[in-house]
């Protein structure tokens, strides 16, 4: 093994498609127009010494290394920011070149410390090897003149530190924070001489707004910019390209390795989803993987009040699987279930459903797309016909309007944010539908042309709105609707988004939005070219959340803003895998591919390549398994990747149902919250220890590589194949491709994908079949997939959950950009030293009227629970909202969410629930408990049989 290489073309890539030839160095070459001189020599194998320079930033000409001569021309240009011209001459390689290319090296190494030999950096320095290049064997100058060698290191940042000594003042690192993140948290400090590069204002990088992003770190040719655990290990000497494994956005990198160490996570040039970029999960925050408190032994306890008893897998696998039995011996085969992880592969969810229907002989199998985004599949699949967004991430290139509702890409999905907010400073315009000020409403070159600060619940009631505005002042794409739409559908629609009592005027009493502010928002997005539609949990997690999906389609179709780039329908995938696991069958209703359980032709398929016979009723959602288990009648449940104990409304009834059951069996990395109901814990793998692939939010398929052994033995798939042989029904699988196979064979959408596909082609995009063997960038250019497409009546219900005397605030969650879902990852990582705690944001009205100050302790108290935490107080909250977020177990902000749910698919509203606040002397009663509580149930007893 080695370390796999990225070449560096010094400049962007042009996309232009008028082809231009030169010379170059007595070899002709043909790139597009727009290329600089530097890529084009690059692309003929010709590497012109550079410094400043590289493909991920615009060129900038400030090192003078890439000099070159052109014939016909006076001076030495630079070659990354000269474009090529037809029938130029150059040449990069001449004494006078030469001998400038030294001179200009020598001032850089005479301000530069010579401590190569004990550099974190040596052997993968480009200063250092530039010099070579250009042949520099002396430094004329010395180095008894002014420098700036004693410059004191920056090592706040707990992933890198900065060492100013070693700066070039480049501006790579600048650029990259400008160009690539978007944050401007970088700048050139100082004159002349004096010039380096600062953060802030001169602060230190933890107190800057630097967002640790590590896009400057990787564009930093030297070792001023440098990864911690570099200097700790040393240099990376072999690298595989995997895949990140926490948001839905799907970044790739290079895990550099040395032996069985992860030295660094490298973002993937050729990441189709990531071109190169990353944030601070996925570049730093892979440190949970080898912490301290992960559990690497199975464990079993008679019950929940006992201790854990550290056993073999031989023992912990027989014993899950006579539970199981015994339980369905005495109430019955549907007594048991399981849920699916969207953490984990698509292999090892598919063996999990497979698992439920073949093995335990029911349909009872759900996913937490429950409780995210399956508002989403039955929204698409209703309107369009298939449960999924539309566009690939690249589409956004191509947007001339934006429109957000109910999600925040900077934080909750960061590179995907990133490359937004670039294309919104290119000139795209930007509509954002949030009861908070997200930071895409005004930021660094970036502001909304219209925030729509609705109040929680009333998206249906927004956007039916602005499709009024649409239709009642024509701006229809008649030409889209009458070729694509069901025409009866669509008149239908038409007439009911027409009454007035749905115009802006009428409705601003249900959403808060002025009227004006609405129609000038759907007016753009009719009439301001591309319309792209981007949404999260803000639109799903609502008691309508399926009825908003389909209004947010019938929008898009009336406007024709579908089936090209630089539009669509687009849902932000929470989790890495969650689109995945909704693609795999994790729904009771559902098989692979979103075949519904009582079609007999695809029942009957799936039995005779499973061998056994399958229940043709659907199984028993979450909720229904917890109700079930109160009830008495569900018993058994494996749990693998996820802690539905933190992660599910009200955390009462979760915890209810998980105790009433006779044996829980939860597979994680970590023990979880769900854990202190659990009999059985099994350990988990991280996405680091096995092979596979995540689906995307564009449904892009990527290979998951391994790069270490699994470190309790087992990968998660393989321990899946142990508990069905266990219980009678072997799976007979030796590599995780072997199951991709299965699932392409059985799955029409998959049906062009295999581990060598992906192999060649880096990923692919369902559907990839015989009609599309390169896969689906784009959804629906031709036509829907359901045919016609439908448009449906969106009626506004207003949430039961309202608002009165006893609690008369909102209460919205959401997430924060360095932590995680319910944090089990990110809080065993540095991260925390940037969000320790959640906090209640309140308004300054609120707060007064509430003698709350910053800081304080509050209790925040709603018809389900209550919990304490601190206050923070801002306007980026409307008055009588308040908003918190959800990554901290000792918060367990699921105390206070209500069990209301989706009408269609029963997700859960998490964005709306009536609470109080009031003062607070400190933690609640419950969460003065909570770490006594967790100590007794987490105790092990140290009585291992292997």
């Amino acid at each position: 093994m080695s370390l796999v290489h990225e070449t560096d073309y010094g400049t962007p890539l042009s996309k232009s498609e008028k082809m231009v030839t030169l010379t170059i160095d007595g070899e002709r070459i043909s790139v597009p127009e727009g290329t600089s001189i530097m890529r084009a020599a690059m692309e003929m194998g010709n590497q012109i010494p550079k410094l400043c320079a590289t493909d991920s930033v615009e060129a900038f000409g400030s090192c003078r290394l890439c000099l070159i001569e052109i014939e016909g021309r006076n001076g030495t240009p630079a070659s990354c920011t000269t474009p090529v011209a037809d029938g130029i001459v150059v040449k990069t390689q001449t004494p006078r070149l030469k001998q400038l290319r030294k001179g200009v090296m020598e001032l850089y190494i005479s301000d530069h410390p010579l401590d190569c030999l004990t550099c974190s950096a040596n052997g993968d320095c480009e200063l250092q090897e530039q010099a070579g290049v250009v042949g520099l064997r002396e430094v004329r100058y010395g180095y008894e003149g002014e420098n700036h060698l004693v410059s004191k290191k920056d090592e706040s940042n707990p992933y890198f530190t900065y060492d100013p000594s070693k700066c070039i003042v480049c501006s790579r690192c600048v650029r990259a924070c400008e160009e690539v993140q978007g944050t401007f948290a970088l700048t050139i400090s100082g004159r002349g001489f004096d010039s380096r590069v600062s953060a802030g204002m001169n602060e230190p990088f933890l107190q800057s707004e630097c967002v640790s992003c590590g896009a400057c770190v990787q564009a930093c040719p030297t070792a001023t910019l440098q990864e911690k655990s570099v200097i700790e290990i040393g240099t990376p000497e072999h690298s595989k390209v995997t895949t990140c494994a926490y948001c839905g956005v799907g970044c790739t990198f290079k895990a550099e390795m040395r032996g069985d160490e992860l030295v660094r996570m490298v973002p993937w040039k050729d990441g189709k989803a990531n071109h190169g970029h990353s944030c601070v999960k996925g570049r730093f925050a892979y440190g949970y993987a080898t912490h301290r408190e992960r559990i690497l032994k199975p464990m079993i306890r008679a019950k929940i009040t006992d201790p854990w008893r550290e056993v073999s897998w031989e023992e912990a696998i027989e014993y899950t699987a006579s539970e199981f039995k015994r339980i369905q011996g005495k109430y019955g085969r549907s007594s048991i279930g399981g849920i699916t992880s969207s953490r984990c592969t698509n292999e090892e969810t598919y063996l999990v459903q497979k698992l439920v229907r073949a093995g335990f002989g029911n349909n009872n199998v759900d996913t937490c797309a429950r409780v995210c985004h399956s508002p989403t599949g039955y929204g698409l699949k209703t309107t369009y016909g298939t449960s999924a967004g539309t566009q690939d991430f690249d589409s956004v290139d191509d947007s001339d309007v934006i429109f957000v509702i109910g999600a925040n890409p900077t934080d909750g999905h960061p590179v995907f944010g990133s490359r937004m907010k670039k294309r919104l400073r290119a000139g795209a315009r930007l509509i954002v539908a949030d009861p908070r000020r997200i930071d895409l409403v005004k930021s660094p070159h970036v502001r909304a042309d219209y925030h729509l600060p609705l109040k929680p619940g009333t998206n249906v009631a927004l956007v039916t709105a602005m499709a009024h505005v649409v239709v009642t002042e024509g701006l229809i794409d008649e030409a889209f609707v009458r070729e694509r739409g069901d025409l009866e559908t669509f008149q239908d629609w038409a007439g009911f988004v027409s009454e007035e009592r749905h115009s802006p005027e009428a409705t601003e009493a249900i959403t808060g939005v002025p009227a004006n502010l609405v129609r000038g928002a759907a007016r753009l997005y009719a009439t301001g070219g591309n319309g792209a539609i981007y949404y999260g949990l803000g639109v799903t997690e609502h008691s309508q959340g399926s009825t908003t999906v389909m209004a947010i389609a019938n929008l898009a179709m009336a406007t024709g803003n579908i089936g090209r780039p630089g539009v669509g329908v687009n849902p932000l995938r929470g989790q890495n895998n969650v689109q995945g696991s909704c693609d795999m069958g994790s729904f009771p209703h559902e098989y692979p591919g979103y075949r519904h359980v009582s079609e007999d032709n695809v029942r009957e398929m799936f039995e005779q390549l499973w061998g056994v016979p399958l229940d043709p009723e659907p199984g028993l959602r979450i909720p229904n398994m917890l109700d079930a288990a109160v009830d008495g009648t569900f018993k058994g449940l494996y749990v693998q990747g996820e802690d539905i104990a933190q992660s599910d409304p009200d955390t009462y009834h979760v915890t209810s149902g998980l105790a009433a059951m006779e044996c829980v069996v939860v597979q994680d990395l970590f023990l979880n919250e769900t854990a202190n109901y659990a009999h059985i814990f099994l350990p988990g793998s991280s996405f680091l220890e096995k092979d596979g692939t995540f689906t995307n939010a564009e449904r892009r398929i990527q290979r998951v590589r391994k790069v270490m052994a699994p470190k309790a033995v087992y990968a998660d798939w393989e321990v899946t194949l142990l508990i069905a042989k266990a219980m009678g029904y072997e799976m007979d699988y030796s590599h995780p491709s072997e199951i991709m196979d299965e699932i392409a064979g059985s799955t029409p959408s998959f049906a062009g994908v295999s581990f060598d596909a992906l192999d060649r082609k880096g990923s692919i995009q369902w559907p990839c079949n015989d009609d599309a063997p390169d896969g689906t960038p784009i959804m629906h250019i031709d036509g829907f997939v359901r045919g016609k497409g439908n448009f449906v009546i969106t009626e506004y219900v207003g949430t039961d959950e309202k608002v009165g005397p006893r609690f008369p605030l909102l209460l919205t969650t959401g997430r924060i950009l360095s932590q995680y879902n319910v944090g089990a990852q990110t809080r065993r990582t540095e991260n925390s030293r940037w969000h320790e705690e959640d906090r209640l944001e309140i308004h300054p009205v609120d707060a007064e009227d509430r003698g709350v100050r910053d800081g304080d302790w509050v209790t925040l108290r709603s018809r389900a629970g209550e919990t304490s935490l601190r206050a923070l107080i801002t306007d980026r909250v409307a008055p009588g909202v308040v908003y918190t977020t959800f990554h901290h177990p000792n918060t367990q902000a699921n105390v206070i969410t209500t069990d209301f749910s989706d009408w269609a698919t029963n997700c859960p509203e998490y964005k709306v629930t009536a609470v109080q606040v009031a003062p607070s002397n400190g933690p609640s009663a419950w969460q003065e408990g909570y770490e006594e509580h967790s100590e007794i149930s987490r105790r092990i007893l140290p009585q291992a049989a292997e």
